[in-house]
Order: C-alpha cells, then structure tokens, then sequence
C-alpha cells in the first residue's frame, strides 16, 4: 500500500490488550510521523513491550486499531505477514540464526521474504556491515560475535528489508554497560538518516538526545506525551516526575 500523503506512518488508535484479567494496554494512542523517532519510557509491566508487539502484529489488539501508512493492519482481513514485510523489529534477545553466517542473517528475508536477487541483498549486506564496522565478521557465525556486536547485526538485518518502521524494544536491556554504546551509536546514525523509529528504553540520556517525542506509559495509558526537554526536563505529571527521580537516583539521566 502507498504511503498516505502528509498522514503519519504509524498511527495507534485506542488499542487495548488483556491477558486474562491482566489489562496491559487500556485504549493507548500514538501517532508517528515519517522520519520522526518517538521513545517509549516507563517502568516495567508499563505496557512498552506489549505496545511495540501489538504494532508488529505479533499480539492481536483485543480494541482499537493499528494504521500502518492509512491501512488498519488489525483488520483481521488482513495478510499480517505482508504487513511484517514492511516492519523492521529488534528485540532484546538478539534471535539472530545460529547456523547462518552474519552475512547469510542479513541477507535471508531479502531473498527469501521479498524476492531480491541474492547478489543485490548481498551487496547490500555488506555494505550495511561495512558502515558498522563489522565488515570483517560477515563469515562468522553469531557465537563468534560479543552481545553488543550482535545487537547491531540484528539492527543491520531490520534495516536490510527496508521497512517503514523501526520498531525497537529494550535492545540494550542484556547488554553490557560498555557494549550499550555501540548499539545506542548505530541507532543514532540510523535515525539522523530519517528511519522512522519507535523504542521503547530505559536509556533516558539517549531518549533525551535523538528522540523528537518521549512518551511515558504508566499502569496501561500514555501519562505523558511530548518532546524530551518537557517530558524528562519539566514533567507535568506527578507520577512521570517519581518515574524520573528513581531513574536520576540510578544514575540513567
């Protein structure tokens, strides 16, 4: 489906999600435009991960919609996996495939899911790789690879479909302090190129430095929505202000 013109990308309506009797979501909205990278922050058991898997169609929204460029893709009529094809997902597990070679991650839904010839996704892989500094491990398989080196192949291989959006979920929570920054630098890099991205982070520094909206969930709702020195620096609501002194307390802002 072509883009809608001056509509944005993603645009969550009033979605709810129960798990039982556990409502995780209770009717969340958010809007993203084209080229805008918006952070999701929140405690845990806020609704973030369970969001981002409501967007990507891997949790089915018990209310609301989902709009993918104008199109409700929680339209059961819909072919979910058509709609995946055009979503890039990053989790904190890296997933990578540990019988297939860096290069041959990167490569496998180019070639398999959309139907490039393989010497284009290849070229293309390699180039991605290149930009990352991690030319050289195309040959390795992924438990030759550190966690963050991982992480930032498992980012090369969303960005390697070439997906509307970029959907990240807590993709430094298993990492190493001293390998946060590699991930938290390619994701820079990606977003001053334009990729529209969603993340959900306990990286508050981060948040505040590259997103252009923090939106804070608390209890199933978006609390608190709007650009990063209002949200982190003057919150209007009490509760993202006992949020935020918890997180200055661990030292994360």
């Amino acid at each position: 489906m072509s883009p809608v013109a001056g509509g944005p990308v993603l645009d969550v309506r009033g979605v709810v999600k129960t798990f039982g009797e556990n409502v995780v979501l209770r009717g969340v909205d958010l809007s993203v435009d084209e080229h805008r990278v918006v952070a999701l922050i929140g405690g845990s058991g806020s609704g973030k991960s369970t969001l981002l898997r409501c967007a990507s169609l891997l949790e089915q929204v018990d209310d609301g919609q989902v709009l993918l460029d104008g199109e409700d893709i929680t339209d059961p009529q819909v072919d979910a996996d058509a709609v995946r094809r055009r979503l890039g997902v990053v989790f904190q597990a890296y997933n990578l495939f540990p019988h297939l070679t860096v290069l041959d991650n990167v490569t496998l839904a180019p070639v398999r899911v959309h139907g490039r010839s393989r010497s284009e996704a290849t070229d293309e892989a390699r180039e991605l790789l290149d930009r990352i500094g991690l030319a050289d491990k195309a040959g390795e398989y992924p438990d030759r690879l550190s966690g963050g080196q991982q992480q930032r192949v498992a980012i090369v291989r969303a960005l390697a479909v070439r997906p509307r959006v970029l959907l990240l979920d807590e993709i430094t929570s298993a990492l190493d302090p001293e390998l946060v920054g590699e991930v938290l630098r390619l994701v820079r890099e990606v977003a001053t190129q334009g990729m529209t991205i969603v993340m959900a982070t306990h990286e508050m520094g981060f948040a505040k430095q590259v997103a252009d909206t923090v939106c804070f969930l608390d209890q199933g709702v978006v609390l608190e929505s709007g650009p990063p020195a209002q949200v982190l620096g003057d919150p209007v609501e009490p509760r993202t202000r006992q949020f935020l002194s918890r997180i200055i307390d661990a030292g994360r802002l």
